[in-house]
């Protein structure tokens, strides 16, 4: 039985925020990543981390082209960042993420900011259902 794709965001989401508040900004992504796997998994999702991604571009394979910070149950792309300030280059790096793996949703988690809600982002592919038009960072400006 698959758990519901927001369901699971909300738990990272919660699980992100309560790291964030206990640690504060300033550490190695890698010591967030850890820490985050760790209470994803004691809450009993299945916590996949680095996990490296192939891509076939037209006849040319390629093997580990790029890692996933965090895959919760399959199906939730999590990109951590620990910068001082999020960049539009890295909502487009998962929004990619997203497309080659064809997931439908992501989260662009900074622990680097004040407030982890300056540093939080849903990046969705192409399902509209799963975000509002402003949270989106590939929204269709014409069409809203």
């Amino acid at each position: 039985m698959s758990v519901d794709l927001e369901v699971i965001a909300a738990d990272v989401v919660d699980q992100a925020l309560r790291l964030h508040r206990h640690l504060g900004p300033g550490l190695l992504e890698s010591v967030y990543e850890t820490i985050l796997a760790g209470k994803l998994a004691k809450l009993g999702y299945e916590v996949r981390r680095q996990q490296a991604i192939d891509i076939q571009y037209e006849d040319l394979q390629f093997d580990a082209a790029f890692r996933i910070d965090l895959i919760i149950d399959g199906q939730l792309l999590v990109e951590i960042k620990s910068v001082e300030r999020l960049n539009a280059v890295h909502a487009k790096q998962l929004l990619t993420y997203l497309r080659l793996t064809n997931q439908p949703l992501g989260l662009l988690i900074n622990f680097g900011g004040a407030t982890l809600k300056e540093g939080l982002q849903r990046v969705v592919n192409g399902h509209t259902s799963f975000a509002s038009s402003r949270l989106r960072v590939n929204q269709n400006l014409g069409k809203e």
